[in-house]
């Protein structure tokens, strides 16, 4: 027997379900982070009122919906409908009391949600959404929300992180937003943001010219890019709370791309007669040390979130090639050996990953590399060219552009290379996504 104490995390939450279960001989186990993935069924029952005689608001609906969508990004899911299961999805309650889960488990469906309402004075009110193994009708994680009809989409993805961290022990995805360029009138380009479901489409930039190169801060506060035009080359930083741009002039001609660091400190490439990569300090203004430095070009830096390593893009063996730096030790070390055309690395936030563009002789293809064995997968097969991939802040998810259809547009797919599904983030060419936090 054991306890379970399901914490709340968001300002949604305001019950938290214990659960006292015994552990069942055979459960289900989701590893999606191991060299295969199970796929698992799961469906919904149809949502009931919390009180005796009470009804289900009409937002439930808009809820459930937002909550299809998110579990449906899985690929390790699949959503079985209630055609499939014997006798429906209908049920006497929402806990386990009230659900006969043979039924269901006999159906093959694997995991069961259950979502009971309390409509308040301005409704929706309060859901309660719990989901269950079936086999053994352990409780695998249960939350209450107060929404409103304007945060019921955020309290589905407040869900569906809870859900996937109790799967899998991350769950930082649903709470994610994406920075990317995005092509404008004429010649221009500019800092667009959206969370990954394709919601909250915002324009963050408006200088004209180009801004591109976007990185988030370990916080997701602030968001770093280069701007240039036919005048200047600069640094900007976007504070996202308070929805204000800071640019600055670096002691150099070119930025060849940037990062955050583990500690918030921005990090860029910077051209001073060759390309080399400098800490800044905390201003902006000037360069605090130097990171990378050598007689050759080098660019592309990008931190994981415990401070261990750095991969950059260097041509100092003739053509361009990821390395790694350890920072506590300072030894840098080419990790990239096939091909040689390979750039646009990210390392995953554990540092134990890089995904990076890898030139073939069908075009570029995103490849994940071990940073310990060496190991290279190839996780994208084109059509087109597949470039600067990016990791989310799970390290599962990989968001990359494409030109597979003819224009530049974002696909995510994962770090076992399950099918890219297209993005939606409406017209234009998309190029440089970046992951962040989600205030």
């Amino acid at each position: 027997m054991f306890r379970r104490l399901f914490a709340t995390l968001m300002v949604f939450v305001v019950l938290v379900f214990a659960s006292q279960v015994a552990l069942a001989s055979e459960t289900l186990t989701i590893d999606i982070f191991g060299p295969g993935q199970s796929r698992v069924n799961m469906t919904l029952t149809t949502a009931l009122p919390l009180d005796k005689g009470g009804q289900v608001p009409p937002e439930a609906a808009i809820f459930e919906k937002y909550v299809v969508e998110n579990l449906n990004m899985l690929p390790f899911l699949r959503m079985a409908p209630a055609s499939e299961v014997l006798g429906g999805v209908d049920v006497q309650g929402v806990t386990a009391e009230g659900i006969d889960m043979r039924r269901f488990s006999v159906s093959k469906v694997d995991l069961l949600l259950t979502m009971g309402w309390q409509p308040g004075e301005g409704r929706p009110g309060r859901v309660e959404v719990r989901v269950y193994e079936t086999f053994s009708g352990r409780l695998v994680v249960g939350k209450a929300y107060r929404v409103t009809r304007d945060s019921l989409a955020q309290a589905a993805d407040m869900f569906c992180s809870h859900f996937m961290a109790a799967l899998t022990g991350h769950g930082e995805f649903f709470r994610s937003v994406l920075a990317f360029t995005k092509a404008g009138k004429g010649t221009s380009r500019e800092i667009w943001t959206m969370t990954p479901q394709g919601r909250e489409l915002r324009q963050v930039t408006f200088f004209g010219g180009a801004s591109i190169s976007p990185a988030w801060s370990p916080d997701g506060r602030y968001l770093a890019f280069a701007h240039h035009d036919s005048s200047s080359h600069t640094l900007g930083v976007w504070d996202k709370s308070n929805n204000r741009i800071f640019r600055t002039k670096l002691p150099g001609t070119t930025i060849g791309g940037m990062a955050f660091d583990s500690q918030g400190n921005v990090v860029v490439a910077l051209s001073r007669g060759n390309m080399e990569i400098f800490r800044l300090t905390p201003d902006l203004t000037s360069i605090k040390e130097t990171l990378v430095q050598s007689w050759a070009i080098d660019v592309s830096p990008s931190f994981d979130a415990v401070g261990k390593r750095m991969a950059f893009v260097s041509d100092r063996q003739g053509n361009p090639q990821v390395f790694i730096k350890d920072l506590a030790t300072g030894k840098e070390s080419r990790v990239t050996v096939e091909g040689k055309y390979n750039t646009s690395p990210t390392i995953s936030p554990d540092g134990k990953l890089v995904v990076f563009s890898h030139r073939t002789s069908s075009g570029h293809r995103i490849f994940v590399l071990d940073v310990d064995t060496g190991r290279e997968r190839q996780i994208t097969f084109g059509p087109g060219n597949d470039e600067e991939p990016a990791f989310s802040p799970d390290g599962y998810f990989v968001v990359f552009s494409s030109n597979r259809t003819g224009v530049y547009q974002l696909y995510l797919t994962t770090r076992h290379g399950d099918e890219p599904r297209l993005m939606n983030t409406g017209k234009g060419a998309v190029t440089h996504p970046a992951f962040g936090a989600r205030l």
